[in-house]
């Protein structure tokens, strides 16, 4: 009974291995198959990767050192603008706050000059002919000037303006970037002005190279006492109506250069306040560079230019001060540490 019992339970399973190895026989005749269709194909087979790992963290690269370099700098090198521009003009905004930062529009003030309409109207309308022959067409009407012991200049009929300063000192001496008489664009009369230079007294310009002094189309601060750019253009005292062209169609200092060779004119009165406001005993570039030798404890008035690692009060104040025919002497710094600066 027990012999017959196994050998029918061995017969029973021989029909389950039987149907196994039918499936496992056709499982394998059908990969084999489709290997030979991907192979007819030409379609390789892809494995996927593994998602990554949640907890891999991305390797941070080794942080890259660098000795430091020596370099030269001077405090003239770090208080020059970075863009060279050309005329001071007496918003004492705009130097102030390029040298803090010179890729920022300078903000204005209510001290800024605003554009004047009633100047750009006194432009009279008339052939360009006529106002340029009143450039030049005009008789000295007053003396030159007197200039005392303390070498400040003394004018008869405006005994409030006092530079200390002469037309041939400033350009002898460097000043404008060797620009102010290059070829000018007034966009006001649509002419180009040049070659005005010439009326400028011979012994005023003796020895000074015209190309480098007075007419290079290119800003060069190294030509300035003071080696530094400031200010604006005059391209950009125009557009602020600021000039008065039946006058100076150069503005400032082309009116001084008259003015000091006796010429009187209607814009008189106006310029010689312009140049107490910036300049004059309480004008406001005259103070901010004494506060600024006070600041410091500077006592002794230096040329900036002599000493190039020696310490320096704002060039760019001084040669400001310089383009409105003035300079700072010790006799203006004693008296204001004397006030306590007031």
């Amino acid at each position: 009974m027990g012999a017959n019992n196994c050998q029918s339970i061995q017969t029973a399973h021989i029909p389950i291995i039987s149907k196994m190895n039918d499936y496992e026989l056709l499982r394998q005749e059908k990969i084999s198959r489709n290997k030979r269709l991907l192979a007819d194909l030409n379609i390789a087979s892809v494995v996927p990767k593994a998602p990554p790992s949640k907890n891999l963290r991305p390797v941070k690269k080794p942080k890259v050192t660098f000795p430091n370099v020596a370099s030269r700098s001077s405090a003239r090198i770090a208080a020059a603008p970075a863009k060279p521009v050309y005329v001071a003009d007496d918003d004492a905004s705009r130097a102030t706050n390029r040298r803090k930062a010179t890729h920022k529009q300078p903000t204005k003030t209510k001290e800024s000059n605003s554009p004047d309409k009633s100047i750009e109207a006194t432009v009279p309308l008339q052939d360009i002919d006529t106002i340029q022959r009143s450039w030049s067409n005009w008789t000295p009407q007053a003396a030159l000037p007197a200039r005392d012991e303390e070498q400040i200049f003394h004018f008869e009929d405006y005994p409030d303006f006092t530079p200390n300063k002469s037309p041939e000192e400033m350009l002898s001496e460097g000043c404008f970037g060797g620009s102010y008489y290059r070829p000018l664009r007034s966009r006001r009369l649509g002419i180009v002005v040049e070659d005005d230079w010439k009326e400028l007294p011979v012994q005023w310009i003796s020895g000074l190279n015209v190309e480098t002094f007075l007419i290079d189309p290119d800003y060069n601060a190294d030509v300035n006492k003071y080696k530094v750019a400031c200010g604006q253009s005059i391209e950009e005292w125009e557009a602020s109506g600021w000039i008065r062209h039946e006058y100076d169609v150069r503005g400032w200092f082309q009116w001084y250069t008259r003015f000091f060779q006796g010429r009187r004119c209607g814009d008189d009165e106006r310029q010689v306040s312009r140049w107490k406001k910036c300049v004059g005993e309480t004008g406001r570039w005259r103070r901010m560079l004494l506060k600024k030798y006070m600041q410091l404890g500077v006592r002794e008035i230096f040329d900036d230019g002599e000493d190039e690692d020696a310490p320096e009060v704002s060039p760019v104040m001084h040669q400001t001060c310089h383009h409105w025919a003035f300079e700072v002497r010790q006799q203006h710094l004693d008296q204001f540490w004397a006030s306590g600066g007031r």
